[in-house]
């Protein structure tokens, strides 16, 4: 029996049928691999049809007490005529579509609580900001904050579970304003299907993967729903990441038809490489430079031939790009996580590992970090990311920063923005530091988009810091200089 105020996330009782079931589906698997599973099918099969997953409707139930540990699948006709279509895939959608104010807010209310939280005992906002990634920062594995902390992997997820929980009970007793911001997000009327919809495309937009279970059922609970119904909805969106996992896995043995496709989407990101100016390209590591959490099973990986390897990933997004790379003739071969890169935030010394290095088939290697769209301008990232620059630079490397999306870092700094709205924002900045309510009426005046202010962050150089939002100019430059 669990201690008040530690909601369990992982309740073995509740996942151990949902794995069961993913294992002894039977005749069912093949149905549930290749029609149901696709991540991003099925989200926006939702929303284009308004109907099931991507067209399909289904219903799992399972039962935990019975003796053959299996489980039963339900799926209606519409399986015979409501499929997606195969192209209808992520390779096809954009990430832009998916970021907004909406969903800023939510992470800084997540971040306020978080905060509150850090007040009764310090170690435990620590460990929520890193596993939650609200700070701006990816998430965390459990390995690798448990080696910051010299904790075992499962006494990294009782610290957590027990925090989140103690949190859901701070927030419900103290009537914090939470439950009315994530329940206009997550309605408590809302079926399950429209809320795993919700929550797989902010899973993907932010690139928050590894802790999709937690960020789902405390953003459920906060809104107000059941314990029992945020871990059956958490455990469906876990369901739908892993099942695309399986999808990505059985695409990788169909290369030759996807080589064009993957060349085609990799060509553009070549014109927004930043090379450098001269020098021979160092040799590409081997070996992965992040060892602490390379065998962390909360990490995907899956069989790459170009490499000859199982090649772990974090994300979906992390995941396409290695794809993309595989598949493409234009890349000779790959290395992810080929440098540890020490960077200084604030005066304080951190270590970054940027997502893959790729040499290309003409002589070139460029270095690639996976940053989620709406996340490129935090300056937390924007500080690794011109630490990676420099050591890809001086390793005669060229840098790109790939957001998912098929707009990058350069695009984004020579996007049109409002004058007036641009005015509004420079003047509350020159004024000093802005918060969130302040931005939040510059959006209600001119209905700025959050793109628009990305692009402003970015051509502006403004120190963008979240959960607490805050806006600030960036420092003055020393006299002389």
């Amino acid at each position: 029996m669990p201690r008040a105020g530690a909601e369990p996330l992982n309740q073995p009782a509740y996942y151990a049928p949902l794995r069961r079931c993913a294992i002894r589906a039977g005749p069912l698997r093949g149905a549930l691999e290749d029609g149901l599973l696709s991540l991003w099918r099925d989200v926006r099969g939702w929303s284009r049809q308004g109907s099931g997953v991507g067209g399909w409707r289904y219903a799992v139930a399972h039962n935990a007490g019975a003796e053959s540990g299996g489980c039963r699948v339900t799926i209606s006709a519409e399986v015979a005529q409501g499929a997606a279509p195969d192209d209808d895939d992520p390779e096809s959608l954009d990430l832009r579509d998916d970021i907004s104010f909406e969903l800023e807010e939510v992470n800084e209310v997540l971040g306020e609580l978080i905060a509150l939280r850090a007040d009764h005992k310090a170690k435990d906002g620590d460990l929520l900001t890193a596993r939650l990634g609200v700070g701006g920062e990816k998430p965390e594995t459990l390995a690798r904050i448990g080696a910051r902390y010299d904790l075992s992997r499962d006494r990294v997820r009782q610290l957590h579970t027990k925090a989140v929980g103690q949190m859901i009970r701070m927030a419900q007793l103290s009537g914090h304003h939470a439950a009315a911001v994530l329940s206009a997000r997550y309605p408590l009327d809302a079926r399950d299907r429209q809320l795993v919809r919700a929550l797989l495309v902010e899973t993907y937009a932010t690139d928050t993967d590894i802790a999709a279970t937690e960020l789902s059922y405390l953003k459920l609970r906060l809104a107000g729903h059941a314990a029992e119904d945020a871990k059956r909805i958490a455990g469906f969106v876990t369901q739908r990441i892993a099942a695309w996992q399986k999808k990505t896995n059985r695409r990788l043995a169909k290369l030759h038809d996807a080589e064009p496709r993957a060349t085609s989407q990799l060509n553009p990101w070549l014109s927004q490489v930043d090379w450098p100016r001269a020098g021979a390209a160092a040799a590409v590591p081997t070996v992965s430079a992040r060892t602490v959490d390379s065998d962390d099973d909360g990490r995907g990986r899956f069989y790459l031939d170009k490499v000859g390897r199982d090649v772990p990933f974090d994300s979906g997004l992390e995941a396409r790009l290695l794809w993309i790379l595989n598949a493409s003739d234009l890349v000779e071969t790959f290395q992810e996580h080929p440098a540890a890169v020490v960077y200084d935030l604030d005066g304080a010394e951190r270590v970054h590992y940027p997502s893959i290095v790729a040499r290309l088939t003409d002589g070139r290697t460029v270095l690639i970090d996976v940053t989620a769209l709406g996340h490129v301008g935090f300056h937390v990232n924007r500080v690794k990311a011109a630490a990676g620059r420099a050591h890809a630079h001086a390793n005669g490397w060229g840098w790109l920063v790939w957001t998912g999306s098929r707009i990058g870092v350069p695009d984004l700094r020579a996007r049109p923005v409002d004058a007036t709205s641009e005015r509004m924002l420079r003047d509350l900045v020159e004024r000093g530091t802005v918060h969130w309510a302040a931005l939040r009426e510059v959006r209600a005046k001119t209905g700025l988009e959050l793109l628009d202010f990305l692009a402003l962050v970015l051509r502006h150089e403004w120190r963008w810091e979240r959960a607490p939002f805050r806006l600030s100019a960036p420092p003055s430059p020393p006299p002389g200089t």
